[in-house]
């Protein structure tokens, strides 16, 4: 089985998958950044395909960049907060390392605008 690099976004303010937000992933090797994807959740809150796999999955230090200010002012929560006050989550950066090539690494992120969380999927 060849590795693969996958993330979901879940919409806790709204209770739905966070479709269409936008993210970057970062390859941080050598403390250089370089950007390797632009993508956009769907419907579900996922991506239609891996952000890497096979062999572009290559370890090393990655950073996937979640614009969550742009998407909580796309009018996702009209009514329940007012965009005068701004989003107190501008981007969510999180960084991780890949150590394993053939491995699966999920990186879920549950967004409200005031906080988030992730941890390692399965």
């Amino acid at each position: 089985m060849s590795g693969r690099l996958t993330t979901h976004v879940l919409d806790l303010s709204r209770g739905l998958p966070a479709a269409g937000m936008k993210l970057q992933l970062w390859n941080l090797a050598e403390g250089t950044g370089k950007l390797l994807r632009e993508a956009e959740t769907n419907d579900d809150g996922r991506l239609d395909a891996p952000l890497l796999e096979g062999a572009e999955l290559v370890p090393g230090c990655y950073e996937l960049l979640f614009m969550a200010g742009d998407y909580f002012r796309g009018g996702r929560l009209e009514g329940r907060l007012g965009d005068e006050e701004g989003f107190f989550l501008e981007q969510i950066p999180i960084r991780f390392n890949i150590t394993h090539a053939a491995g699966h690494y999920h990186v879920p992120l549950l967004v409200a605008p005031g906080g988030y969380s992730t941890y390692r999927g399965s």
